[in-house]
């Protein structure tokens, strides 16, 4: 089967599920990266696939009162629901490619793989920046041009010859440092991102970490995704 072909169906998977985003990249020039999260498992396919999903701007834009139980229940919901529907999704597509002939590893939905450096086994910001969805912001997180942070990523990494659908953007945050000033724990240190820097150059995930950690188990931040001027309305 050709890759276009076998693209030609990849979109048709995603129009027909409602998928809002989808985007597939090349990996071998990540290849070391990608290993020393999730070693072999994940490092020996050439391919991803990016799905996205857009969280309801109406809940996200009421995270300046997250610390309301009705707010913060929420917006837990909508993140936990979008990650089980991605889980489903990714499922989906990794079996369509099975069939077709072709390995296919579903990577889960916000599950951390490593405790120590606060990580999963492989980066879904990874996939769709290189897939040219859009760039790492200020935040960590991948920035769309359309709809900012205000996206949840699935992934599905393959050695079917699918087509690439575009290239990592150039970073667009410029000047601004919105996210950066509204974190509550100091996590950002404002340095826009290098593929050759560490994470730590940008971003103090234990911080995170131990202010999500206080309080009930409907605790939630996610300021950053609200402040970003790239989706809000």
């Amino acid at each position: 089967m050709r890759s276009l072909s076998l693209n030609k169906i990849l979109e048709e998977f995603m129009g027909s599920n409602g998928i809002d985003f989808f985007g597939v990249a090349d990996l071998s020039s990540t290849k070391d990266f990608i290993e020393s999260m999730g070693g072999e498992l994940v490092s020996k396919y050439p391919k991803s696939i990016s799905i996205g999903i857009r969280l309801l701007n109406s809940i996200v834009d009421e995270l300046p009162r997250r610390h309301e139980e009705s707010v913060s229940v929420s917006y837990r919901r909508l993140y936990d629901e979008t990650n089980q529907c991605l889980n489903i999704l990714t499922g989906e597509l990794q079996s369509l490619l099975q069939e077709k002939g072709h390995e296919a590893f579903k990577v889960p939905a916000s599950e951390r793989h490593d405790d120590v450096n606060i990580a999963a086994i492989f980066s879904h910001k990874l996939a769709a920046h290189q897939s040219g969805l859009g760039w790492i912001g200020k935040s960590c997180l991948l920035i769309n041009p359309e709809a900012g942070p205000r996206i949840r990523w699935g992934t599905v990494l393959t050695d079917a010859p699918v087509e690439v659908t575009g290239e990592p953007l150039e970073v667009q945050c410029g000047d601004c440092t919105d996210c950066v000033n509204i974190c509550p724990v100091d996590a950002f240190t404002g340095k826009d991102f290098h593929e050759d820097e560490p994470r730590e150059v940008r971003y103090d995930a234990q911080k995170c970490q131990e202010y999500l950690g206080h309080g009930d188990e409907w605790n939630v931040c996610g300021l950053c995704v609200y402040i970003c001027p790239y989706g809000r309305e």
